[in-house]
């Protein structure tokens, strides 16, 4: 497709722009370069520059005699010699005409970093001129700008056959890689209809073909499993030691370090694709065995039904849906709750570099575990979330950092779990160049104010309190590829908890390595 971007160059220089303003009173060079003009009109290129030259030979500062040579180079394909000239009149003048004329010198030549300021400055200027969104659209596709590419195709205007179809072509390309295959494809099948027989139908049909095959070959089943070894310094929870705190002490049974072994399964199969709208059927299955202390081995049962919907929020990507999952959870061969999960979400693309999550859920609880003496320990209860995540994106997702704030309400039958949270959420990823090996790091606080007096802890009453706490959260992970589809992990996970009640306050590290085989 290049030969073809480079014929559209040089019928692009035809289409003359508004020239800069000629000076006051007309000079013998304003003769020849209107006679010049007039030989562009007629595309007699060689003829016109010799005008223009001679226009340059009575006034060399002439500003059109520059601007009108630079234009008479590209005719003749000889965007080197055009560049000299119009950099000129650039340095004489700031008219948009001249910046236009001189991005298309260089992006004929090829160095797209000085053509790309010239572009923008111009489109910043005047978007309307013909054929300039082209070109802009084009840079920014280049270099991986697909939202920003899509902005300046869609405001572009032309009057060029050719160039109209290959801003066609590449809106859909843009489409396609910000995740709308069907948009994309009807963008290709419209390039198809503006011109059957040009030379830009090959391509444009074998663009069609890749977008609809990798549409069709993606895969509906997918499949992820993971198995490991770990070590946990405080496998069971047990709060800090704090000198001659008798609710600790009596807490405090010595049993906390554990070695074990973990697995884990999801699959998921998009049952159902029409167009823009998936439907999405899930399973996963997690469980550890504890070698130290079996009485804390975990088994985790996740069911998940979603729906989701590709389109646009004001010319943006937007993909929004809703899910549903029932979880069923034992510790130690015994249940340990059940809960029922229903969400919705939307993800903004707003650029190729910046998106937005927003999530809202709401999670039913149901614990199974022996009853309390009190009624205020009842864990049973609702959970109310809604959230906003943004990630900003480099080097196609090579690298991120990401922020982002969740507000809940936990609603039990026990008065004393209770609870407004806020949690603050932060973290970063970078993709070393060496096997693409993949650094992440992910923090996360959430500060929970209860809401009621806890009428357990501390044990003297005279002391009690409404619970406020703190959990930080660190995860650092490094991520290996390997052939085959496999990747090896080691993960680190730390978490610290901080109360005004002792009880409550406990820290815990857990460091895992694993293999992962995805499908």
């Amino acid at each position: 497709m290049t030969g073809c971007v480079r014929l559209l160059l040089l019928v692009a220089t035809l289409a003359l722009l508004a020239p800069p303003p000629a000076a006051a009173q007309p000079t013998e060079a304003d003769v020849y370069v209107a006679e010049g003009i007039v030989a562009l009109d007629d595309k007699r290129y060689a003829d016109a520059l010799r005008s223009f030259q001679t226009a340059l030979a009575r006034e060399p500062g002439h500003v059109e005699a520059l601007y009108y040579s630079g234009v008479a180079y590209m005719g003749l394909d000889r965007p080197k010699d055009a560049i000299p000239l119009l950099e000129q009149a650039r340095a004489k003048s700031r008219d948009v005409a001249i910046a236009f004329q001189l991005g298309l010198a260089y992006f004929a030549a090829k160095d797209f970093r000085r053509a790309e300021p010239l572009l923008e400055e111009a489109y910043a200027s005047e978007p309307q001129l013909s054929s300039l969104g082209y070109y802009v659209g084009f840079l920014r596709y280049q270099r991986e700008d697909y939202q920003g590419a899509l902005q300046a195709f869609r405001a572009g205007r032309t009057d060029d056959p050719n160039i109209a179809q290959l801003t066609r072509i590449y809106t859909g390309l843009a489409l396609a890689q910000l995740g709308l295959p069907s948009q994309a494809q009807a963008e290709v099948e419209q390039a198809l209809r503006l011109q059957p027989a040009s030379p830009l139908t090959g391509p444009a049909e074998r663009v069609r073909d890749a977008i609809v095959t990798t549409s069709r070959t993606n895969r509906r089943f997918r499949l992820d499993l993971r198995a490991g070894f770990f070590y946990d310094d405080n496998a069971s929870v047990e709060p800090d030691a704090k000198d001659n705190d008798p609710d600790v002490v009596a807490l405090r049974e010595g049993r906390r370090h554990t070695t074990g072994e973990l697995f884990s399964l999801r699959a998921e199969y998009d049952w159902f694709r029409s167009g823009p709208w998936t439907s999405t059927l899930g399973y996963s299955f997690f469980t550890t065995y504890d070698n130290d202390l079996p009485s804390f081995n975990i088994r985790d049962h996740t069911g998940t039904l979603s729906l989701s919907h590709r389109t646009t929020l004001a010319g943006l990507p937007l993909l929004a849906g809703v899910a549903y999952a029932f979880d069923y959870v034992t510790l130690g061969d015994k249940e340990l709750v059940q809960r029922n999960s229903g969400s919705a979400y939307a993800v903004l693309l707003e650029s190729s570099r910046h998106l937005t999550n927003v999530l809202g859920r709401v999670d039913v609880k149901q614990y199974s575990e022996t009853r309390p003496l009190t009624r205020d320990e009842f864990q049973d209860g609702v959970n109310w979330l809604v959230g906003v995540t943004h990630v900003v994106r480099f080097a196609a997702d090579r690298h991120y950092v990401k922020a982002g704030y969740q507000f809940d309400v936990e609603d039990t039958d026990g008065r004393n779990y209770q609870y407004h949270g806020h949690r603050f959420l932060a973290g970063a990823g970078y993709t070393l160049p060496w096997k693409q090996i993949r650094l992440s790091y992910d923090f996360d606080l959430h500060y929970r104010d209860y809401t009621r007096t806890n009428t357990v802890y501390p044990l003297n009453r005279e002391e009690s309190r409404e619970r406020s706490d703190r959990e930080y959260t660190n995860v650092a992970r490094v991520d290996v590829p390997l052939p085959q589809d496999f990747s090896i992990t080691l993960e680190y996970v730390g978490k610290i908890a901080r109360s005004n009640i002792a009880v409550f306050e406990y820290t815990r590290n857990v460091y895992t390595i694993y293999v992962n085989w995805l499908y």
